[in-house]
């Protein structure tokens, strides 16, 4: 049984907190789908990913490829997990459930501390995430390093 982790962020970007996220995943044999809303700003963050030091190269592509099956991370609108992922990255208020958040290893939903918006979106994530049973963090980088501020 998985858990949904909220990152609150407020000092790093959305693509510098993704690609370290993402690096975990990868090292613990994880295949994510980064799941978003927004196809262009999806894009963006591919891009952000694919400039990165080659030391630092996270193999990953665009859903809707002939390979997307290969794809150890593959950025997508969708809810099709068609690159066999055990780990969804939930960006731009994309939605996940509670029986994903079940079924996977882990479930991390990103979002902008500065966009009120998206902080009231994730506030109602986690209470129909956790109203459904399943468990949750809330984990924050206001201090200035990650800390875990809430459990369910």
């Amino acid at each position: 049984m998985g858990a949904a982790f909220f990152y609150h962020l407020t000092r790093r970007s959305l693509a510098e907190t993704l690609a370290k996220l993402l690096e975990k995943s990868l090292a613990n044999g994880w295949r994510v789908q980064v799941r978003g809303r927004d196809l262009a700003g999806l894009e963006a963050l591919d891009q952000a990913l694919w400039l990165r030091p080659e030391e630092s190269f996270l193999p990953h592509g665009m859903a809707g490829g002939a390979h997307d099956a290969d794809q150890p991370v593959l950025l997508g609108t969708g809810a099709e997990l068609s690159n066999g992922a055990c780990c969804i990255m939930a960006v731009q208020g994309a939605e996940v459930s509670a029986e994903e958040v079940a079924a996977l290893e882990r479930v991390c939903i990103l979002f902008d501390g500065e966009d009120a918006e998206a902080v009231a979106r994730a506030r109602n994530q986690w209470k129909a995430l956790t109203g459904a049973g399943a468990r949750a963090q809330y984990w924050s980088e206001e201090s200035g390093r990650w800390e875990k501020k809430a459990e369910s």
